[in-house]
């Protein structure tokens, strides 16, 4: 499997267009999924995504075999994403830190009898910038260092909005247990 992308990633680089379409067809709906997990709208993830490949590539010699091929770009399509919900105003300042705890990134224990549908639901309820730090952390893996640079913020803002988006997605799914129980 390993050898065939490599294959199909050597081929890409020398404009081969039917690899070109075979990587394509590989990574398309996962792209997809991603992208429409940030925006929500499958007209500007299907966009975001179309244009995460056409940079991927234009841009195919920068691709570090250490790292997967899938997760590099991956990596593409959010930062086009990101790009979506910038110009839709989406600011992502500093936030006074002061006041605020450093948590347990790690504890995210949700009570057993909600289903995965329940928690992805809270967090499309959450204010947009928590949201998608969140899915950035959650969802996608990556640690505050990497959220800090593709978001272009500090780590500690990156560790506050996760902080307060964690906060009330704990508030709703405890509401939505609450709910269920009468």
């Amino acid at each position: 499997m390993q050898a065939q992308l490599e294959t199909l990633i050597t081929a890409c680089k020398k404009g081969n267009q039917m690899a070109q379409m075979q990587l394509y067809d590989q990574y398309c709906n996962a792209m997809f999924t991603v992208a429409y997990r940030y925006l929500n709208n499958e007209e500007d993830a299907k966009d975001a995504m179309q244009e995460g490949f056409l940079k991927a590539f234009v841009n195919l010699e920068n691709y570090n075999p250490e790292a997967t091929f899938g997760a590099w770009l991956k990596r593409i399509v959010i930062n086009k994403c990101l790009d979506v919900l910038k110009k839709r105003k989406i600011e992502f300042s500093r936030v006074e830190v002061s006041e605020l705890q450093i948590i347990d990134d790690n504890d995210w224990r949700f009570d057993s009898s909600l289903t995965k549908k329940d928690i992805l639901n809270a967090i499309a309820q959450l204010n947009e910038k928590h949201k998608i730090v969140i899915k950035l952390y959650l969802i996608e893996g990556y640690d505050h260092s990497e959220i800090s640079e593709i978001l272009d913020i500090p780590i500690k803002t990156s560790r506050t909005h996760l902080r307060r988006g964690k906060l009330k997605l704990q508030e709703l799914l405890k509401q939505k247990y609450n709910e269920a129980r009468y």
